[in-house]
């Protein structure tokens, strides 16, 4: 099964304060943690998130929308980072996201959500369109 971590800012953290050396040593830990993830055949991609004038938010309310610009001040909502992994199950996932590296004397959160695949969508597909391999990058990405 695949699943997406999303890590996330909680409280006081000035996502454009130069990092501190915690936060270098974090860095640093979450570097080793990553490789272990490798070495285990679980980590399938991971990237930091920047919170800057180029971030953007997109609020839908039927067909109107609303652009908030960023960078984001309510950093309990902020998206800093994410990874993809593929484990056996949720088990497998909380096992790993309890090792992962905590930056000493911050607050943060994690939120595992499991990708729907392709089996999961069998009530609404044909099993024809469930065994049609799907060609080129989107196949390779392994969409649903």
């Amino acid at each position: 099964m695949r699943v997406m971590v999303f890590s996330k800012a909680a409280g006081d953290v000035d996502m454009s304060a130069p990092p501190t050396p915690e936060m270098l040593a974090a860095f640093a830990a979450m570097d080793q943690f990553t490789e272990m993830l490798v070495a285990a055949g679980v980590f399938v991609a991971a990237a930091g998130l920047k919170n800057d004038a180029q971030s953007r938010r997109i609020l839908f309310d039927g067909s109107g929308r609303t652009i908030i610009d960023g960078p984001f001040a309510e950093t309990g909502e902020v998206v800093v980072g994410f990874s993809i992994w593929e484990v056996k199950d949720m088990d497998e996932a909380m096992a790993w996201a309890e090792r992962a590296p905590v930056i000493p004397g911050q607050k943060g959160e994690m939120e595992i959500r499991a990708f729907y695949e392709a089996e999961d969508l069998g009530e609404f597909v044909t099993p024809e369109e469930l065994a049609t391999s799907r060609d080129g990058d989107r196949g390779k990405l392994g969409v649903a």
